[in-house]
């Protein structure tokens, strides 16, 4: 064919070739061509932003690439609103290091933030929080800053965070809120169990997450999910250290949007202060709860496997006793087995003012010291089928 035709016809059909191939490939951004240093002493914060700029000034997708060593960043804030770039893929091949010091951004709330960023990913890398010092000084009950998020997404769509490593953050570890279809998934979370406030994942306000295949021990929450979410998938996850997977605290506003559709499936606990929880305060909301699935889940050494509180009241301060307006319904518990370090292992204290409904345990098997567990129900209502170990109180 080619050689029935003329040279300039060939060379006319190659340079299309060629311009569209070069169009449709990713264009690279190395942060050190902006100034970033490896080193983990020189702040890099305004190198990271510069490519961040680049990469949204791109018509075509764009990948910001970040090599081997250690990138201290002071704070770094990637707005997405004015990217032209649609798909932005960030490859970390090296670690990202807050201030030592927590005085630096302790009062800053967050570390690295996205928002109203579309179509961006995040692949491998580490987030080091450098919390121990922030930890310290509250344990020891002096004047301390609360702390910041290490990686934060608000109000963003269409994120994928992969094989990503965040540890030691001051507080919570990733935050999601307000935002849509975004997937994590290979997420390595870690920080002492004694270390305060380090949730691994918190969700909130949000539709279409799902944590998928990852492995979470903190001092506080593997994952919590707060108000306004729906539609929630969670899955292959190993939890220890930590307090478990929580849906709540929920229903300190009056006004508060609902959590609903939600599936935890296929979890490991190990020796966690919770399993499954779901936590609401008790004074009066609009609040609710419903649709979840929580599905072929292994305790260790929990010690409390399954529990409905609806009294939440951390430390005994502060807190209203005035029965919780959260509306819990249609909650199913389905092959839930191992151990519990405690007596009882289901426990559904729930709302004298909206009892539990739709309660569901199916095929349950828990253990205390090799003999069956024990469950208890206040104002909560439903039914159990197939291996019942403890007994029913529903």
């Amino acid at each position: 064919m080619l050689s029935k035709m003329s040279p300039l016809a060939i060379f006319l059909i190659l340079f299309i070739f060629l311009f569209n191939l070069s169009s449709s490939a990713s264009t690279m951004y190395n942060v050190q061509n902006f100034g970033a240093k490896s080193n983990g002493k020189t702040d890099s914060s305004k190198a990271f932003l510069s490519a961040w700029a680049a990469a949204c000034a791109s018509t075509s997708p764009a990948t910001i690439y970040v090599p081997r060593g250690s990138y201290l960043i002071r704070n770094a804030y990637f707005y997405g609103q004015t990217c032209k770039s649609k798909a932005i893929t960030i490859r970390i091949d090296g670690t990202l290091l807050a201030p030592s010091d927590y005085n630096v951004i302790g009062n800053a709330g967050n570390w690295i933030i996205f928002e109203k960023v579309k179509g961006v990913s995040i692949y491998g890398g580490t987030f080091d929080g450098q919390g121990a010092a922030l930890w310290a000084c509250k344990t020891s009950g002096k004047n301390c800053p609360e702390g910041t998020t290490a990686l934060a997404f608000y109000n963003s769509n269409n994120i994928t965070i992969n094989g990503v490593t965040a540890k030691n953050s001051q507080m919570f570890h990733i935050l999601v809120d307000g935002c849509k279809n975004v997937k994590l998934q290979g997420v390595n979370v870690s920080a002492p169990g004694n270390s305060p406030n380090t949730d691994g994942i918190h969700v909130q306000l949000s539709i279409g997450v799902s944590i998928m295949n990852s492995h979470i021990g903190t001092g506080d929450d593997c994952i919590s999910i707060g108000p306004g979410n729906s539609n929630l998938w969670i899955e292959g996850i190993a939890c220890g250290p930590g307090h478990g997977i929580s849906i709540g605290s929920l229903g300190w506003k009056v006004q508060e949007p609902g959590v609903q559709n939600v599936t935890i499936k296929s979890v490991t606990f190990t020796g966690t202060e919770n399993g499954v929880r779901v936590k609401t305060w008790a004074r009066p909301s609009n609040g609710f709860v419903r649709g979840v699935r929580f599905q072929h889940i292994l305790m260790t050494d929990v010690q409390n496997p399954i529990i409905i509180d609806q009294n939440y009241c951390p430390n005994h301060e502060n807190c209203p006793h005035q029965g919780s307006g959260v509306k819990i319904s249609d909650i199913t518990y389905q092959d839930i087995h191992g151990t519990s370090a405690t007596e009882v292992g289901v426990k559904f204290d729930c709302s004298k003012v909206n009892p539990c409904s739709g309660i569901r345990l199916e095929n349950v098997n828990l253990s205390y010291k090799n003999h069956p567990a024990e469950a208890t129900c206040v104002n909560a209502g439903g039914r159990a089928s197939g291996l019942e170990q403890p007994t029913s109180c529903l």
